[in-house]
């Protein structure tokens, strides 16, 4: 009886959009083809499996939840237990840390592809691809400062790390016939007034130039930018402009986190300008609540206006759409589930706007009927179309995945101790 509620419910919707000129048929399929990248360390607060040291580099986790994954076998259970609950065929976004190094310790100037083949064969089996990212934060050799040390012997170590996660995104590109997206960011900053700013950012340019001297064909670069880490205030080598400076002489693509700037800045708007001068955008959606928090991805004006300029900009084969949040207060696969639900869900109400009507409007400046049209489209039934999604990729459809995910936090979260 549900389903033929849900049917006659998107039935209807489908008939509202058509009076618009938008073929809902065509924008689930359209929705089905997009992947999220799903960040692994949601599971178990960015902790991996090299050691049990505690998180540096501003990096910050906070609430103790129980459940966290505590090997790499419930981290797995995890996260196939939340891709059941999202619809669509996602990605898996792994970190350096989360390698399985079988108990002993192996350091990150010596991490090879061999020690992920298991995610490799896993990621196979279960017709998920791979993305990568090095690891430079929770590391004695951290400190402050990595790639932009002044001590050349430390720089020389996570040119090296680096170099070598470009060998692993690599081969995962390779073996699973699709490019792995491998993110590149690093911490370095100072807490306090910083007077020899141009140094430390020479000292960068030059490690990221040894970094990709090779080229690959089976991987992507990405470079992410930061404001400031918390421990590190006052100054930021890798800055936005660094970055962005670097990724378009060199066509390397750009990362955009959401908390990763400014609370006023809009990140919708850095699209638009990027894309005329890089060729392709990474994005990390996150919550910012007093700039970066990385809380839940929840359905906010922040994120629906990211998804719709990159419809707005004819982008989706342009823009790869990762989730970098880790939420340790609440229980951890169904912060995995929300943020990525309501970024589907964003997406879906951009992919539904009337985007050839409302460019009509502006282009022979009809404002009126162009923000009347914007406004009725927040009233209309897309919900009905999402419900249908659901549906159709059989997937808990409301509020059905929040009993699921109860249920297994009964069966196998609480025997974590």
């Amino acid at each position: 009886m549900k389903d033929i509620l849900i049917e006659k419910a998107y039935d209807l919707a489908r008939e509202r959009y058509a009076a618009l000129g938008i073929d809902t048929d065509q924008t689930l399929r359209t929705l089905q083809r997009i992947s999220l990248s799903l960040h692994c360390w949601q599971a178990d607060d960015v902790t991996g499996f090299e050691s049990a040291g505690t998180l540096t580099g501003g990096i910050q986790a906070t609430g103790n939840y129980p459940g966290k994954a505590r090997n790499i076998d419930e981290l797995r259970a995890d996260i196939c237990k939340a891709a059941s609950l999202i619809p669509g065929i996602h990605r898996l976004n792994l970190h350096e840390i989360y390698g399985e190094f079988k108990g002993g310790f192996v350091d990150r100037d010596q991490v090879e592809p061999g020690h992920f083949e298991g995610w490799m064969q896993w990621a196979q089996e279960k017709g998920m691809k791979l993305d990568f990212n090095s690891t430079s934060f929770s590391h004695p050799k951290s400190g402050y400062l990595s790639l932009a040390n002044p001590d050349a012997g430390i720089r020389d170590f996570w040119v090296e790390h680096t170099i070598r996660c470009r060998a692993i995104a690599e081969e995962m590109g390779r073996r699973q016939g699709d490019a792995c997206i491998m993110n590149l960011w690093v911490h370095d900053g100072s807490k306090d007034i910083t007077v020899n700013r141009m140094k430390y950012r020479e000292w960068l340019k030059d490690s990221l130039d040894r970094i990709f001297a090779c080229e690959y064909e089976h991987m992507k670069d990405s470079v992410e930018s930061k404001v400031f880490g918390i421990g590190l205030e006052s100054y930021t080598v890798g800055s936005n402009d660094f970055y962005i400076g670097y990724a378009a002489q060199h066509n390397k693509i750009v990362t955009l986190d959401t908390g990763h700037f400014h609370p006023t800045e809009s990140v919708a708007d850095k699209v638009s300008s990027l894309l005329l001068f890089v060729p392709e955008l990474m994005l990390h959606v996150s919550r910012p609540v007093r700039w970066d928090s990385d809380h839940v991805t929840i359905m906010n004006d922040e994120t629906l206006d990211l998804c719709k300029e990159i419809v707005r900009c004819d982008a989706l084969d342009r823009v790869h759409i990762g989730l970098d949040y880790f939420d340790a207060s609440i229980n951890r696969i169904g912060a995995y589930v929300i943020g990525s639900r309501a970024t589907q869900k964003c997406l879906l109400q951009a992919l539904l706007e009337p985007v050839d009507t409302l460019r009509e409007y502006e282009a022979v400046g009809m404002g009126f009927e162009r923000l009347a049209l914007l406004e009725e489209c927040k009233s209309l039934p897309w919900n009905a179309v999402w419900d249908m999604f659901c549906l159709k990729n059989g997937v808990p459809v409301g509020v059905e995945f929040i009993s699921v995910v109860e249920d297994y936090e009964r069966q196998e979260l609480s025997k974590r101790a």
